[in-house]
């Protein structure tokens, strides 16, 4: 019969006892450690087995449970807390995010009716060509391939454009005095500079080994008299070197935009929301049927707003409207504006590279948050930015 008797023991804190029995053993050996154990506790015994300690397991499992359980509303209330947060800063950043179309005062149509004058005027005294690079207003000879070509020089003049001196030589297309001048940028054009001028449409073709006239003819679908007769040839032998004039060919619309710098781009690189497009729509406050010349472009305050197009500032100011906006000018009577930003960072006059910074985004103006108003004008008018973005 084992005999155990627990004197002293009741009065000792249960928690110490555990830590006692679990404490690690490097460097102590287990007979010093029931030394310890019962010099400490008193213990009398006839025999002590060595599992003596597992009987405090229960007892160690249900404190810790009880701990456990009577922690668990600190846990639910910094749960809360943090879901309490993160509900607050979604709902504001789409509050700061959200925007639609509001009514206009009276006077705010009135400024509308101003800029919109003002754009016209931009258009009066441009040229407008389509996107193969054909001018409006100008049409090709029927048949001009049966005399020589000629060539001129003509020295471009301050305020001169491409399109201008194409119209001004009678030339169709902008493609022609592009090509034959090997020009990389035609807003690059600078007051002195020396351009070849033919006399017809078309381009210049340098003679390679293997070339015949008969496949030139094959290759441009020009007939082959008409190739003799352009290039006043009276064989059809070729030389390598040898350079000709093909009449008629292009640039193909996507080249030919790269080299005018009228292939728009998003003013915006950053994740935004189209919050309203463009054209007719109900005003969410009246219902009231009213017209959008842009689209709005809804992300955070302080988001770059970029150039779509190359082009000059034209200008940069305040409207009730638009809040603090810019206009940019681009070739082919293209204007852009800018609106409601948060902050400008060009001036007026500025020349701009597409991709150059113009502000940020922000909410001034007639405005229900932070968003971009972007309007794309061809000739005076507003168009949908959305059928010329990339």
């Amino acid at each position: 019969m084992e005999i155990i008797s627990y004197v002293g023991f009741e009065n000792r804190n249960a928690k110490n006892f555990v830590k006692k029995i679990f404490m690690p053993l490097k460097n102590r050996s287990r007979a010093a450690v029931k030394q310890e154990y019962f010099s400490n506790y008193n213990f009398s015994f006839s025999k002590v087995k060595p599992d003596f300690s597992f009987r405090f397991i229960p007892v160690l499992f249900s404190r810790l449970l009880d701990n456990i359980i009577s922690r668990l509303w600190i846990f639910g209330f910094c749960l809360a807390v943090l879901l309490t947060v993160l509900c607050v800063k979604l709902g504001l950043t789409y509050a700061s995010e959200h925007t639609g179309p509001i009514k206009l005062k009276d006077n705010a149509q009135e400024e509308l009716a101003v800029l919109d004058s003002i754009m016209s005027s931009f258009a009066l005294d441009g040229i407008d060509y389509n996107e193969n690079g054909d001018i409006v207003g100008i049409t090709s000879m029927a048949n001009p391939f049966k005399t020589s070509v000629t060539f001129q020089t003509y020295t471009v003049k301050k305020g001169d454009t491409i399109s201008g001196i194409s119209k001004k030589f009678g030339l169709s297309n902008l493609s022609t005095i592009i090509a034959i001048n090997d020009i990389k940028n035609a807003r690059a054009l600078s007051a002195g500079q020396k351009l070849k001028i033919p006399s017809i449409d078309g381009m210049l073709y340098t003679v390679k080994a293997g070339n015949t006239l008969a496949a030139l003819s094959a290759r441009y679908k020009i007939p082959l008299e008409d190739l003799l007769d352009v290039n006043d040839l009276s064989s059809q032998n070729l030389m390598v070197g040898q350079e000709l004039f093909i009449p008629g060919p292009k640039l193909d619309s996507s080249k030919l935009g790269e080299i005018l710098g009228t292939l728009f781009k998003n003013p915006l690189h950053a994740r935004y929301r189209l919050s309203s497009k463009f054209g007719w729509r109900a005003d969410p406050f009246t219902g009231a049927r009213t017209y959008h010349s842009g689209i709005d472009m809804a992300c955070s305050r302080g988001t770059s707003i970029f150039a779509a197009l190359p082009g000059n500032v034209i200008y940069v100011g305040w409207s009730n409207v638009f809040g603090n906006y810019v206009v940019v000018s681009h070739a082919n009577n293209y204007q852009t504006l800018y609106g409601h930003m948060d902050k400008t960072q060009v001036k007026k006059g500025d020349i701009v590279s597409q991709g150059t910074v113009l502000g940020t985004v922000g909410s001034t103006g007639y405005s229900t948050g932070n968003h971009l108003h972007f309007t794309v004008y061809k000739n005076g008018k507003p168009i949908d930015p959305l059928t010329i973005l990339k």
